[in-house]
């Protein structure tokens, strides 16, 4: 008889679970809200068909074959290109005009997802006259999803509200001139990714990505803890040249990082941040 475990079994079986993750493959969960972990693993106990998590993290541990199908679940890839659209819309009209002033620039993707973030910057950057100047680091943790961002190809059906945010950004083109329609999919230009960089790098344990002149690390850290989430920004502060902007979700702050006073409110609206003078 299939009896459900209660709640503390299963509190248990998650804090054993990330641990094991982390000995065996030094992914680190362990300080993500637990609450969001907890729903996501249940998913994937359910659908992947295991009795328990605690099932499912023996398998994970003697079959690395497992673990990209478990870092689908707790990873987040939702997004959209030019999501938000405000946002772009600042970091154009508010943003390049100071980036505009550098030779030579460096942008970060943290969290790329699958490419949404990064082709919005990418046309972004190339239709205001920036993009042969930009080298851009797209990274995540999944490499799936790092793969799916390089190959830059999405359902048609996604590219009515790709271009309807792309409108409302500003946009200076047509979104169209960056794709062509294939079998039902959007394959976008590949003189796009010719200045990316994509690699695989983590927030929670890894070290700071080069000297950036903007990062763009949006709807990522509202799945930390209050401790992660100031890991990051530290991470951030010490990547960032001086006098260079960071962005981050609409849910998201610094209000209450320890390094909120390496910054000021650039675009408050929008989440975007300005690196104050060391």
């Amino acid at each position: 008889m299939n009896v459900t475990a209660p709640d503390t079994i299963v509190d248990l079986e998650i804090q054993l679970l990330l641990e094991a993750l982390f000995q065996r493959y030094h992914y680190d969960f362990r300080h993500y809200a637990r609450a969001s972990i907890k729903r996501r693993l249940v998913q994937a106990r359910d659908q992947l068909g295991f009795g328990s998590i605690s099932a499912m993290q023996e398998q994970v541990l003697h079959d690395p074959a497992i673990l990209p199908r478990l870092l689908g679940y707790l990873t987040v890839q939702v997004s959209e290109m030019f999501r938000d659209p405000s946002y772009f819309r600042a970091l154009r009209e508010k943003v390049l005009p100071h980036l505009r002033t550098y030779p030579s620039l460096k942008v970060w993707i943290a969290g790329c997802s699958e490419g949404e973030e990064l082709y919005s910057l990418a046309i972004l950057f190339r239709e205001e006259g920036l993009y042969e100047r930009t080298l851009f680091y797209a990274t995540d943790i999944n490499p799936d999803a790092l793969n799916a961002a390089e190959a830059g190809v999405y359902p048609l059906d996604r590219i009515r509200k790709f271009t309807e945010n792309h409108q409302k950004s500003g946009g200076k083109s047509s979104l169209s001139d960056y794709y062509t329609a294939d079998y039902g999919r959007a394959v976008f230009d590949k003189t796009l990714r010719e200045r990316v960089v994509f690699s695989d790098h983590s927030l929670v344990t890894d070290a700071v990505f080069a000297e950036m002149h903007l990062i763009s690390c949006r709807n990522v850290m509202i799945y930390f803890d209050r401790v992660l989430q100031d890991r990051a920004i530290g991470l951030f502060r010490e990547s960032l040249a001086r006098k260079a902007f960071l962005g981050l979700g609409s849910k998201e702050s610094l209000r209450f990082s320890t390094h909120a006073a390496a910054f000021s409110d650039f675009v408050p609206d929008e989440k975007i941040y300005q690196r104050r003078e060391p």
